[in-house]
């Protein structure tokens, strides 16, 4: 057995160095002692010594701070897959950051900032610092495991290991990001979040509308996911709470309770109270208690002047809103809107009351402004974008028909305005970063570019006037700064960007200007005051005055009159459209900012200013700079031991992973012992190992093990050896839309049991077994705000196999394959309910050999599920599931399936649990389906039926560790045969 071992390990070996070199071409690297920042070459070369000035600053900055010292370098990845800005860190197993470098969105002045990719590194960077920081015992454990394990559902040992590693990843979202907002804003001399004005509106509104303020379990458990903002509300609430703390204690206890130096405490929490004396829940509520009060002083300093009316088109606030158009003729506004328990939309509100038309969903809506949108009066025609959050495509929409279209795929364009003059659209571009002014002519399946700004500087909110002469729009500047312009459309077209700077609104930003109907003005939205107000631009007198004074926030204002707008109200739970008759304001009072509390109370806050980034000395900074190497920095990042399951018996062992610096290949390798005599030798060990690069995977077993054997009834391991490789291709990806290839090929020795079915034996004489399998899947399914599960759409895939067995007999050795084949199709609507949804889930497979051939049949039964498991908790809506019965206890060369599933409304849970395990929601699903195999013939037919209920309680450990705790009972009806029972009960792991 050792030579075989041996032999099998050689073999692996050789496919290994046999497989094409991974070359990520294209790909260059700068690296200096604590970064390496990878990139495309083709593209992002002009960014890369400016992104690593920043980043050097930022972690200069943040090591005297938060006095911290790297241990290994900063792997920083550059791209370009979004048309909006964002980034992400993870320090486990490696500290790696992902930048997105296009434009951010300024929508309603969400995320103030200077230029991006400097507030970025500022940002990301203290999430690199608050999670790796190590001290004690952190220390030991990554010398113990050779790294910082990163845990994985083949190894659910591997969730306690990464905590005892990486112990602040065991805190809440909005406690990482308050830390990192609150310093990328005095980082940039108080320009961002922590001092913003929609962060203000948003807690002045909560008080003024009586909205509940969650708790830190609460805000986890259903603030982050029923709430129109949903995981923005971690930056939200973490950041004021954050805020609050430097206010009423200092800035410097904050730093105090995030960083890990010697003698602090693993737990946040309790680091919290060793910092602050008091449980962090009662810090809390005082926080609640004092934010009351803060913004009732706010909202008395706005009602000493006369508030301006408003009349409400809808009972109920929209969520999310786009630009809004009005169509005269119909009296109709146009807008898309995203709120808790619908699917996004592009909607037509009646002026005149009366429920919302839905015309037709968005695809890849975004949060706060769905999708950019524009109409045709003339033509009755709505352009608008999807895939909001990845490459937009522009299309077209009959609001008579709901009929759409796609003119661009993947046009990357939004800020969408229609110009009635000359049947164009305009619109602003964002590629590599740039935002580019580009004009679409009729039939729109093209388009120009105007003119490109450099690299910082972005174009947003533009509108063009009724003559078609003029374009209006918001100039972002590398600084921060933003200023509402005018420039003459014919001198752009002819490449004059010559523009006239309408009004200095200082800090504020302009947003949402738009030419009234006779052309002489512009109507737009401002928070000068710190409160957003509607402003309007004179032409005739150059002049500017403001036109309403609101308690919350009015924005993208609609002239549908010429003493009427329509404007949207924020409100605790979105957007409400109003009508507000818009008169000058001679008065309005300002309101008190946190932020500038905090300044004056606690001026050392003015001092945390990072230095410019421009005087990084890269040139000697740098280490290396050239193609990146991934193959060469292919190393070990963690090593940890591991249990298996082995034919009910216990196996313990030990697993390697290894990968390059960015992940891009990996290569695991796994080894375990079965010490029971119970076995035979040759039994004992057990190895496993898999290689990944890109759509290719390989894999190679010698009696595999597995640690889910050990708890419950479905089993995976399997007596012989076993290599193989598989294929995957996304054909495509276009979400929620994706279409999917796989092909794998897989070789077995020494096989008892099939590798498929536990409970079935191999014929007699089998020696070997080459399986090859090729399966196309195509899903398309959504789900509203709000839900938990698909909501609507479908699902398919086909599956191609061949089984070719080598058999011995009597002396002879002979090959024979057995091919079959199965599809299947899930459909699925929502019901009247909230949340709930009713599906029909069919299948109808074929195997052409014989009927008494194990390797030709399908195998049906039981829920599927082990008491720990890793897979879909849902198991019973998979082909082969059959509950009610014993696994692989139904068989046959032919089969039907189907299956009625309700999906019933969750309940939502704010307050079970303490922050560090809790219950987030409970969903119950209701089934009964029917199974129909070997339909040619009647003595083999089995005909059976099943009916049935699954609970599932999504819980979660270690704050961010998902777990699913399933129960549940099917009973099954076999047609001249014994009915029979099934309970399962299970937990999901991650």
């Amino acid at each position: 057995m050792k030579h075989r071992v041996l032999r099998l390990w050689a073999i692996t070996a050789a496919l290994l160095f046999l497989l094409p070199v991974p070359t990520n071409a294209g790909l260059d690297t700068i690296e200096t002692d604590d970064l390496r920042l990878v990139y495309n070459a083709g593209t992002l070369t002009f960014l890369s010594v400016y992104a690593s000035r920043c980043f050097e600053n930022s972690m200069r900055f943040h090591e005297k701070l938060f006095h911290y010292t790297p241990k290994e370098k900063v792997n920083v990845y550059l791209d370009d897959i979004s048309d909006f800005g964002n980034a992400g860190v993870f320090v486990n197993p490696r500290n790696t950051m992902s930048v997105h470098i296009a434009p951010a969105t300024y929508v309603y002045e969400t995320g103030p900032s200077n230029e991006r990719i400097n507030f970025t590194m500022n940002h990301e960077v203290v999430h690199v610092v608050a999670l790796d920081q190590a001290a004690g015992a952190d220390k030991f454990f990554r010398g113990l495991f050779h790294g910082k394990v990163r845990e994985t559902n083949e190894h659910p040992e591997s969730i306690l290991y990464q905590n005892l590693c990486v112990p602040r990843r065991a805190a809440p979202r909005w406690y990482h990001e308050g830390i990192a907002v609150f310093m990328e804003t005095w980082m940039a001399g108080g320009l961002g979040r922590a001092q913003g004005p929609y962060d203000e509106m948003v807690f002045r509104s909560m008080v003024r509308d009586s909205t509940r303020f969650y708790d830190p379990l609460g805000l986890e458990a259903e603030g982050t996911k029923v709430d129109f903002q949903a995981g923005a509300n971690s930056y939200l609430y973490g950041t004021r709470f954050m805020s609050y703390l430097a206010y009423r204690y200092s800035p410097e206890s904050l730093i105090q309770w995030v960083s890990r130096p010697p003698g602090s405490k693993r737990y946040f929490a309790s680091q919290f109270r060793k910092v602050y004396g008091l449980p962090l829940g009662e810090a809390w509520q005082n926080w609640i208690q004092w934010e009351h009060g803060f913004q009732q002083a706010n909202l008395d300093s706005i009602r000493l002047h006369r508030i301006t009316a408003s009349h409400d088109l809808t009972d109920y606030a929209l969520g999310s809103v786009s630009r809004a158009f009005y169509d005269p003729p119909s009296r109709t506004i146009y807008a898309a809107v995203d709120y808790p328990g619908s699917v996004a939309f592009v909607g037509a509100i009646p002026l005149d009351g009366g429920p919302i038309r839905k015309l037709r969903e968005v695809k890849g809506p975004a949060i706060y402004f769905v999708c950019s949108l524009a109409y045709d009066p003339d033509a009755k025609k709505l352009f608008y974008t999807t895939d909001n959050n990845d490459w937009r495509d522009l299309c077209d929409l009959d609001p008579a028909t709901g009929k759409s279209r796609v003119l661009i795929k993947d046009a990357r364009i939004g800020d969408l305005v229609f110009d009635r003059t000359t049947r164009a659209l305009w619109g602003v571009r964002h590629f590599n970063g740039i935002s580019t002014l580009v004009k679409l002519p009729y039939p729109y399946n093209d388009w120009n570019q105007v003119y490109s700004w450099s690299f910082g500087n972005d174009l947003y909110d533009i509108d063009i006037s009724p003559d078609g002469q003029s374009l209006a729009g918001t100039l972002a500047e590398v600084s921060g700064r933003q200023s509402l312009r005018v420039w003459r459309t014919r001198s752009l077209l002819e490449g004059d960007t010559t523009s006239t700077t309408l009004h200095d609104f200082g800090a504020a930003a302009p947003a949402g200007f738009v030419f009234s109907q006779d052309g002489r003005s512009l109507y737009g939205s401002s928070y000068y005051t710190g409160v957003s107000n509607i402003f309007q631009w004179h032409f005739d007198g150059d002049s500017m005055s403001v036109v309403t004074n609101g308690e919350t926030g009015f924005f993208r204002p609609l002239p549908v009159a010429r003493d009427s707008l329509v404007v949207f109200r924020f409100t605790g739970k979105g957007f409400v459209p109003a009508l507000v008759d818009p008169q000058p304001v001679t008065d309005v009072s300002a309101v008190t900012f946190l932020g500038a509390e905090i300044a004056e109370k606690h001026p050392i806050v003015k001092r945390w200013m990072a230095p410019s980034p421009v005087g990084v000395p890269m040139e000697s900074l740098a280490t290396y700079a050239g193609p990146y190497r991934e193959i060469r920095e292919l190393g070990l990042s963690s090593m940890y031991p591991i249990v298996e399951g082995y034919k009910d018996l216990t196996a313990f062992g030990l697993r390697l992973n290894f990968s390059d610096p960015l992940g891009f290949t990996t290569l695991d390798l796994s080894g375990s012992y079965s010490p029971s005599g119970r076995l035979d030798r040759k039994e004992r060990v057990h190895v496993a190992s898999a290689y990944r690069h890109g759509d290719w995977s390989y894999q190679a077993k010698w009696n595999p093990a597995s640690f889910y054997d050990l708890v419950g009834p479905t089993k995976v391991g399997r007596k012989g050896y076993s290599a193989g490789a598989t294929f995957t291709r996304a054909l495509l990806l276009d979400p929620p839309r994706h279409f999917d290839f796989s092909s794998t090929v897989t070789g077995y020795g020494g096989l008892e049991i099939l590798p498929d079915a536990q409970n079935v034996a191999t014929s007699p004489g089998v020696d070997k077994l080459v399986a090859g399998s090729a399966q196309l899947t195509f899903t398309d399914l959504r789900a509203s705000l709000g839900g938990v599960e698909p909501e609507r759409g479908y699902k398919w895939k086909v599956n191609a196999t061949a089984n070719t067995v080598r058999f011995q007999r009597s002396g002879h050795a002979a090959w024979r394959t057995f091919p079959m084949g199965y599809a299947g199709l899930d459909l699925g609507a929502p019901l009247p309910l909230t949340h709930s949804s009713l599906w029909l889930r069919s299948a109808a497979g074929y195997s052409p050999g014989d009927r008494a051939e194990p390797f030709a049949n399908f195998y049906f039964g039981g829920f599927g599920n082990n008491w720990l498991d890793y897979q879909d908790p849902k198991r019973y809506r998979d082909y082969a599931s059959f509950p009610g019965v014993e696994l692989d206890e139904i068989a046959g060369t032919h089969f039907v399936r189907g299956m009625l599933d309700w999906n019933l409304p969750p309940i939502r849970f704010r307050g079970v649990g303490n922050p560090a395990f809790y219950a987030s929601f409970l969903r119950t699903s209701v089934f009964a389906g029917g199974l129909l195999t070997n339909l040619d013939s009647t003595p083999d037919r089995v005909e059976a039926g099943t009916i049935g209920a699954q609970m599932d309680v999504r819980l979660t450990a270690f704050v961010n560790q998902r777990l699913t705790l399933s129960w549940g009972y099917a009973r099954a009806f076999l047609k001249g045969l014994r009915q029979s029972d099934e309970w399962m009960v299970s937990l999901k792991i991650l």
